[in-house]
Formats: C-alpha cells, sequence, structure tokens
C-alpha cells in the first residue's frame, strides 16, 4: 500500500475510535489512583500501568494486593479476568498471520476490548482487505496513550484525591461505557446477565474469588448460548427452505 493509503486507513480508525478515548481515559485514571490507595508504590504503578495494561485484570488483583492474598490467587484472579484476550488474539490472528511474530506482538500488547470490536465491525472477513494493518494502529495506539495518560495522572494525584470524590463509582459508569458497546448480541448478553448474577451471588468468597467464578460461568454461558442460537437458527433456515420447497412443489 502507498504512504498515502496508509495514513487515510489510519486517520479512519483513529475516527472511529476517538469517541471511546475520554471513557479509555477517565477509566485509566481511575485504576491509577486505586494503585496508589491499594498501597503500591509510585514507581510500582508506573511498572504496573505500563507492562500490565490491562484495566479489569488490576482492578481485580488490587484487593487481593492490599489484602496480601497469596501470590497464586493474584496471578490466577488476573488469569482468568484477561481470558476473553484469548478470544481476541483469535479473531485477530487469521488478519495478520502473514506478518512477523515481533509485530504480532506490539499488537497484541496495544489491543484492548473497545478496540478489538470496532476493528470486527470494519472487517468482519477474514479476506484480504486494504488497510487492515494501520486501521488497527489507528485504533489501538490513540486507545494505549489515553489509557496511560489517564493512568499516569491518577497515580501522580493518587495521594491528594480524597475518597469522598467517589472515583470508584466514576470507574464503575466508565466501564459501563466501554462494556455496553461491546455487548452486541444476544450471547454476550447472557455471558454478562450469568457473570453478574454469579458475582453479586458469590460476593462473600474469600480473596474474591467468586470473581474468578463468575467469569468463568460467564464465558461458559455466552459460548452454550451463541452455539444454541447458532443450531437454532440453522434449524429454521432448514425449515424455512423446507416449507418454500414444499409450496413450490404444490404449485407444480
Amino acid at each position: 500500500m502507498s504512504f498515502e493509503s496508509d495514513q487515510l486507513a489510519f486517520r479512519e480508525g483513529l475516527k472511529v475510535g476517538m469517541p471511546s478515548l475520554f471513557g479509555i481515559g477517565a477509566w485509566g485514571l481511575v485504576v491509577g489512583v486505586a494503585m496508589i490507595k491499594a498501597g503500591l508504590s509510585v514507581s510500582q504503578a508506573f511498572g504496573m500501568t505500563f507492562m500490565v495494561f490491562a484495566g479489569s485484570a488490576q482492578l481485580a488483583s488490587l484487593p487481593l494486593i492490599a489484602a496480601h492474598a497469596p501470590a497464586w490467587v493474584i496471578f490466577a484472579t488476573a488469569l482468568v479476568v484477561n481470558l476473553r484476550f484469548v478470544i481476541f488474539s483469535a479473531i485477530l490472528a487469521p488478519h495478520f498471520a502473514h506478518l512477523p511474530w515481533r509485530t504480532r506482538a506490539y499488537l497484541g500488547y496495544f489491543s484492548g476490548d473497545i478496540s478489538v470490536a470496532l476493528f470486527i465491525q470494519r472487517f468482519p472477513g477474514f479476506g484480504h482487505e486494504k488497510g487492515k494493518l494501520p486501521y488497527l494502529k489507528g485504533l489501538i495506539i490513540p486507545n494505549w496513550a489515553s489509557w496511560q495518560v489517564g493512568s499516569v495522572v491518577g497515580i501522580l494525584l493518587g495521594s491528594q484525591v480524597p475518597m469522598s470524590w467517589g472515583l470508584g463509582f466514576a470507574g464503575t459508569l466508565a466501564i459501563l461505557c466501554i462494556m455496553l458497546p461491546l455487548v452486541m448480541n444476544k450471547a454476550a448478553m447472557v455471558g454478562v446477565v450469568v457473570a453478574g448474577t454469579i458475582a453479586l451471588l458469590l460476593v462473600d468468597f474469600p480473596y474474591k474469588l467468586g470473581l474468578l467464578v463468575a467469569v468463568v460461568l460467564g464465558m461458559g454461558a455466552a459460548m452454550a448460548a451463541e452455539e444454541w442460537l447458532e443450531a437454532h437458527g440453522k434449524n429454521a433456515s432448514a425449515k424455512q427452505t423446507g416449507d418454500i420447497d414444499s409450496e413450490g412443489d404444490a404449485r407444480e
């Protein structure tokens, strides 16, 4: 592709992802404050935000770190919360399998929930289409920058922000703004309902292990619902085709 067409694709991705950047930055701000409030030093918080770059995993692990939970519980929690990125990788892999592994590695690091969702909307098929890589970069790089700016500000101001400001609630609102566009189908909605219900029922589990159970069961429910909906759709389509064929035979 020419430099001009790459630039156009990048700007298209930037334009599409622009409305989500404020929410991403706000979420990063909340997580930055939360890291300091959980007892991390400024250098530890910087290391976490730049190395981990996974807000949900960070928020899930911080209470465990503050409670001095065993390391395996902290890592298991972060792993389960981030299992969705395995699905994201499987979705993106066919589009960029031809690229060197180093390129694919940094694309994986920069990719986030909303960026992957927006990319899939633009390129739903795996066929060869121009502009995929610069379009993805236009989504993920500003997304990463917005998160890091918000997170760094939150880290630096964390000790100065009183809890009475209710930033925890602001973080919940930011997460909802990002999550709701991702619930694009019935299967995803089933997963959200199941995970939310289980999380509420198991809220008193030690070390927040109820969250792990909720995530696993929610993902399982979403996958089961998707398979059932696909099978139901195929059966309905086959029945409709059979009815049309029967009507045609009757006319003959």
